[in-house]
């Protein structure tokens, strides 16, 4: 973790190195060097709302003063990527509805309530477009029904996850049919604002969870768990860890969701690969 430099724009080797160790050890996430912009412009932010003039007052807050564990909240919020989109990688929800639903259903009586998990929530948009999907299919299947958890680390994009209310520059990915079902325009149109209607909002729930603990407050058990985009953030010990939690709250026969940008090649887990970057539990 080593610097070129001492200091970078005021954020010192020795402060970067203490947040990136508090980063890994405490959300698991890695932190190289080359990231030591990245971080300083994103604890700056919350350097001036806090009216601090150094990283080093900053590093006191977090490690050492009364407020430290408050401050963890803001510190996690500020140093977490929430990228996501609806519909990210459309392949996803194809298997899901041509093979995974058909195959569950198969096996389940009727009523069947159905159970998915989204791990590592982010805004919102990737549950409410799971939302949707199901809602969909529940209209040509009688006694289908089905419940989403969101949970993600961020209490702020829990918060904007809960309130569900998104810019016309991000609806673009939604197909043009679901649009007239699933969102509601706010009243003054000029702000471009829209809200997830309630026949999909009401079906999908959020919760806080930090993946690096040792176990997860969770009781119920998923029929799929949609986990994309978050084991890149881990090395490899940490993801087989998070990984066998995480199925631990998936019922034998059902299916893990990760990106196509991921792999879980050569990590001990209960796991078969049936389609791109989907897994079945055995």
């Amino acid at each position: 973790m080593r610097l070129t430099n001492a200091t970078r724009e005021g954020l010192s080797s020795s402060s970067f190195q203490t947040f990136a160790e508090v980063i890994q050890r405490e959300l698991g996430i890695k932190m190289p060097s080359g990231k030591v912009n990245m971080l300083r412009s994103r604890l700056q932010r919350r350097l001036r709302q806090l009216g601090l003039d150094s990283f080093e007052e900053y590093e006191e807050l977090l490690l050492d003063s009364p407020q430290a564990t408050e401050e963890f909240v803001h510190f996690t919020d500020a140093v977490t990527t929430n990228k996501t989109e609806f519909f990210r990688e459309s392949a996803h929800f194809d298997y899901l509805t041509e093979n995974c639903l058909p195959e569950l259903d198969r096996n389940r009586n009727i009523p069947w309530h159905f159970k998915l998990w989204c791990a590592g929530c982010s805004s919102g948009e990737e549950p409410y477009s799971l939302s949707m999907v199901l809602n969909e299919y529940a209209s040509f299947r009688p006694g289908f029904d089905h419940s989403i958890l969101g949970t993600d680390i961020s209490s702020q994009v829990l918060e904007n996850s809960k309130r569900a209310i998104y810019h016309h520059d991000r609806i673009g990915p939604i197909p043009e049919n679901f649009r007239k079902k699933y969102l509601l325009r706010g009243k003054d149109t000029s702000l471009g604002l829209f809200r997830i209607a309630p026949n999909a909002r009401t079906k999908v729930s959020f919760s806080s969870l930090n993946f690096m603990r040792d176990s997860y407050p969770i009781r119920e058990t998923f029929d799929i768990v949609f986990f994309r985009n978050v084991l890149i953030y881990f090395d490899r010990p940490t993801q087989e860890a998070v990984v066998n939690k995480i199925c631990e709250h998936l019922r034998p026969g059902g299916y893990l969701f990760i990106s196509h940008s991921e792999s879980l090649n050569g990590l001990d887990v209960p796991l078969n690969l049936v389609g791109s970057s989907v897994f079945k539990k055995w």
